[in-house]
């Protein structure tokens, strides 16, 4: 896909106003061959902050596993943004049009006694009534190794 080929796509996508408050995401990941290995929820709470967008999210695994990260995220000309957390090695470059944006980052993953790094190919697209999907392609060395599906609510609109 190429990001251009959403420019005239609605609903707009705007990043900090859909994850200002609180967001909840469903998600899974699937490896290489698509089986479903880990399924899971994200609550999100955004804000400003020192001149910077801050998504914190909260990732609850099936297998009770508990993950946090805190994205800084700013956003320059053009729609485009840049953002840091953590476990993002260096900085994830995305870039806003129409309905969808592209996030391009290397992630630091646990895997065994260490960690992994492993390049995502993140994907949102906003759909009517406020619901954002999203797909991330996961890859090593330009091979993919798996796919993470989600998507997003606001809360207002999430049924508990």
């Amino acid at each position: 896909m190429k990001i251009d080929d959403f420019a005239k796509t609605t609903p707009v996508f705007d990043l900090e106003s859909y994850f200002s408050g609180h967001t909840r995401a469903w998600g899974m990941f699937e490896d290489g061959s698509g089986n479903i290995k880990r399924q899971f929820t994200v609550d999100t709470h955004g804000y400003h902050q020192d001149g910077e967008f801050v998504l914190d999210e909260s990732f609850v695994y099936d297998d009770g596993e508990r993950q946090t990260r805190t994205w800084r995220i700013r956003k320059l000309d053009d729609g485009r943004y840049e953002g840091r957390a953590g476990d993002v090695i260096g900085v994830a470059e995305g870039v806003q049009r129409g309905q969808a944006l592209n996030w391009r980052y290397k992630l630091e993953l646990p895997f065994g006694d260490g960690t992994i790094a492993v390049d995502f190919d993140d994907w949102m697209l906003l759909q009517p009534d406020e619901v954002l999907l999203n797909r991330a392609k996961v890859s090593k060395f330009g091979f993919g190794v798996g796919q993470v599906t989600l998507f997003f609510q606001r809360k207002s609109k999430v049924i508990e």
